[in-house]
C-alpha cells in the first residue's frame, strides 16, 4: 500500500463535507444538505476503500458506491429546485 497524497486529501474533505451536512441538518432541517453530507460520506468510503489497498478487489462495488452517491446529489438538487 503507497500513501496517495490526492486520495487523502479527498478523503478528508469528504469527511468535512459530510460533517457540515449533518451540522446544517441539525441546524436548519434542510434535507439537501443531509443527503448531500451523506453523498461525500459515500464518497469517503470508497476513498477509503482506496487508501487501504481495498479498491483493485471491489471495483464494480466501488462504481456502485460512487454511482449512488451522485445520484444521491443528483436528488437533493432537484428537490431544492422544486421547492422554490
Amino acid at each position: 500500500m503507497t500513501w496517495d497524497p490526492i486520495i487523502t486529501v479527498n478523503f478528508v474533505l469528504c469527511i468535512v463535507i459530510l460533517a457540515l451536512g449533518i451540522w446544517a441538518y441539525v441546524k436548519k432541517k434542510g434535507d439537501a444538505a443531509l443527503y448531500i453530507g451523506i453523498a461525500f460520506g459515500l464518497f469517503a468510503t470508497s476513498h477509503l476503500m482506496t487508501l487501504l489497498g481495498l479498491a483493485a478487489g471491489l471495483t464494480i462495488f466501488l462504481i456502485v458506491i460512487r454511482l449512488i452517491a451522485y445520484l444521491l446529489v443528483v436528488f437533493a438538487l432537484c428537490r431544492k429546485l422544486a421547492k422554490k
